[in-house]
């Protein structure tokens, strides 16, 4: 399997995030959701679940994530 490249982090004013702990936190948390939606995924399909239904549900999902505060930048 090819490894995907990392993504760019970019703060609300599109400056990049250079900060290289939040950098790896950041990293870190992807390598985790990549994996959980792996395991999902993986589940599903065993299940016999369509998994092009099952990754328009975890999109769907995203989409719908609500922040649980408001970012400075934003108020």
């Amino acid at each position: 399997m090819e490894k995907e490249a990392a993504a760019v982090w970019r703060a609300l004013d599109g400056s990049p995030v250079s900060c290289v702990e939040k950098l790896k936190v950041l990293e870190q948390n992807l390598a985790e959701f990549r994996a959980l939606a792996l395991d999902l995924l993986e589940d599903a399909v065993l299940m016999g679940c369509d998994p092009d239904l099952v990754r328009q549900v975890l999109r769907d999902v995203v989409d719908r994530v609500e922040l649980r505060f408001m970012p400075r930048q934003m108020e």
